[in-house]
């Protein structure tokens, strides 16, 4: 492995850098093929949500994951060629997009709960994944990259339960 790829910035990463991790970190690119895969539905959750919700908070809380999720799937589709995808991209999609719609035509605290399980599920994967990579080196960008997104989930998690507490 090259050096530079021991200080590489996440926003740095990609195919070639991560196809210089794969060898040393048994599993990463089945790993980031299930974040794709879960990236794919989150995206479609949000719109399934936005199909049908018409409470303005909702749909703001709707907007603004698919904004972050959209981002976070981007950033994986330069980390994973489209070989290397889910070849079940399509079933993601679809399932994702009634896990957001059929809470949504309940509610908002339906949405929020399923916000919160979905939310919850992904922080413990991806806290599984963090644990397979080095603080530093090569593998310390994704790491990074992993850690933020999971505050992210973390933080999302933290405002569907306020919500749903109080909607």
């Amino acid at each position: 492995m090259s050096s530079h790829l021991a200080t590489l910035p996440a926003s740095d990463l990609n195919t070639v850098a991560v196809a210089g991790l794969a060898g040393g970190v048994p599993g990463l690119i089945a790993d980031l093929r299930s974040d794709h895969a879960g990236e794919t539905g989150a995206v479609a959750i949000y719109l399934g949500i936005l199909a049908v919700s018409r409470d303005p908070q909702v749909r703001h809380f709707a907007r603004e994951h698919l904004t972050t999720e959209r981002a976070h799937l981007a950033q994986l589709g330069a980390l994973l060629p489209p070989g290397q995808r889910s070849a079940l991209l399509p079933l993601w999609r679809v399932a994702g997009w009634f896990t957001g719609f059929l809470p949504a035509l309940i509610g908002a605290r339906a949405v929020y709960a399923t916000i919160e399980a979905v939310e919850t599920f992904v922080d413990h994967h991806y806290e599984e994944q963090i644990r397979k990579l080095p603080a530093h080196g090569p593998g310390g960008a994704l790491r990074n990259c992993l850690m933020a997104w999971r505050w992210l989930v973390g933080s999302g998690s933290a405002l569907a339960v306020k919500a749903a507490r109080r909607v």
